[in-house]
């Protein structure tokens, strides 16, 4: 006999822990994988946190258990759910393992997503009330696009729940988006050398690896001495490391051997042999903490004030360095394939557009060669008009 599912809101009860403190516990029943309820309970926050039922009802967490239980509810019985609630579940279930890419998500959701949309009944939601969110937020063009690409995602999510028949955003434009409003900073060999003789180890030999091999960040810190191979002399990049979590590297194409030249190579050794030796075989730990330094510090500590002192700017980052080791490979000669393959790109089109801005001295320096080779050409031929018209003249 078909039982008839209905809709669940469990329930809420104050809690005493040991300690004194009283906490929201909710409970609920969930369906096991052999198709019988069990109760369940969590600990949804304290009551300071939340001061009355309500508020914790509209917590992140329930609302998100109460979108997962009641996944398989009949058409007929749906409670439409705000937007708060979807995101409580993509944040609960869906939210990318790749450390960078979910402080990123998390971010635009803290900041913007949530604060805008959270209230709003999830069927609620228009494309041109989105498009016209977006034209006011005062952000990069590039941001508002990508916040619109997570909404998007976040909408797909909805749909494949069955809480939305479309995907609103996806008619949603942001103009520009793929555009630039800042050209990335460039510097040169000279310039590296300068900033380099400024910044104490272990953050110096950092930025030696960011210059010679043009690696992200969150490869560096996450760095281990048997990626290693000194006597093949190549490095295999296979991990990173962000905000202290450990992740994959940001697409297959990144996971990839690399060269080590003779010389980067002994650096690395010297960095060893005076450096603290982690028990886990991290290239960069901190001797207090025996784990990897956070990138976003040493930035702020080290790279920009360096770069201040060595009066080249204090815009200056680790991004910085993989722009310009993009552009002393053109400067280089080395064939955009060859690129590629150096930066670890899926596509050359990412090589060419986002980091192919070449270095100004080296586009002077091409453009004078040209001229001179034009020129070159032009002098034979005046002479012989110059020949002509003195010969006319003596006639």
């Amino acid at each position: 006999m078909f039982t008839r599912t209905r809709y669940q809101y469990g329930s809420l009860d104050r809690k005493q822990r040991q300690t004194g403190e009283e906490v929201w516990e909710f409970r609920y029943y969930e369906t096991d994988s052999r198709g019988e309820r069990q109760r369940r309970a969590v600990t949804v926050g304290t009551v300071a946190d939340y001061p009355n039922e309500s508020a914790a009802r509209k917590s992140s967490l329930v609302q998100a258990i109460l979108l997962q239980i009641n996944a398989e509810r009949p058409q007929t019985a749906i409670v439409v759910p705000e937007f708060g609630a979807v995101l409580a579940r993509y944040e609960l279930e869906e939210m990318p393992e790749r450390a960078s890419t979910a402080a990123s998500y998390e971010s635009y959701i803290r900041q913007h997503i949530r604060p805008r949309w959270a209230e709003v009944p999830v069927n609620r939601i228009t494309s041109m009330a989105v498009e016209n969110w977006l034209k006011r937020l005062a952000l990069a063009p590039r941001t508002r696009s990508h916040i619109r690409s997570l909404m998007h995602t976040i909408f797909q999510c909805a749909h494949r729940w069955e809480l939305v028949d479309r995907n609103p955003v996806k008619l949603v434009r942001v103009k520009g988006g793929s555009k630039r409003l800042k050209v990335p900073r460039i510097i040169t060999p000279e310039e590296f050398q300068h900033l380099l003789a400024l910044i104490r180890e272990p953050f110096r030999t950092m930025v030696l690896i960011a210059g010679c091999i043009g690696l992200r960040v969150s490869e560096i810190v996450g760095l281990k001495w048997c990626d290693f191979d000194f006597d093949k002399l190549t490095l295999l990049v296979q991990r990173s490391r962000v905000h202290g979590k450990d992740g994959d590297v940001k697409t297959e194409y990144s996971r990839d051997r690399v060269p080590l030249d003779p010389a980067l190579a002994e650096a690395l050794l010297q960095h060893r042999a005076r450096w603290f030796e982690a028990a886990d075989g991290w290239l960069f730990a901190n001797p207090v903490t025996g784990r990897p330094y956070h990138q976003e510090e040493i930035q702020k500590r080290h790279i920009r004030r360096a770069g201040i002192a060595a009066g080249i700017g204090g815009d200056i980052g680790w991004h910085t360095f993989r722009h310009s080791y993009r552009a002393w490979l053109d400067e280089a000669g080395a064939p955009m394939t060859v690129q590629k393959e150096l930066m670890r790109h899926a596509s050359i089109q990412t090589t060419m557009n986002v980091y192919g801005k070449a270095m100004s001295d080296t586009k002077r320096q091409v453009h004078s060669k040209v001229v001179a080779m034009v020129l070159r050409k032009r002098e034979p031929q005046a002479e012989t008009e110059k020949a002509a018209s003195n010969e006319a003249i003596g006639s």
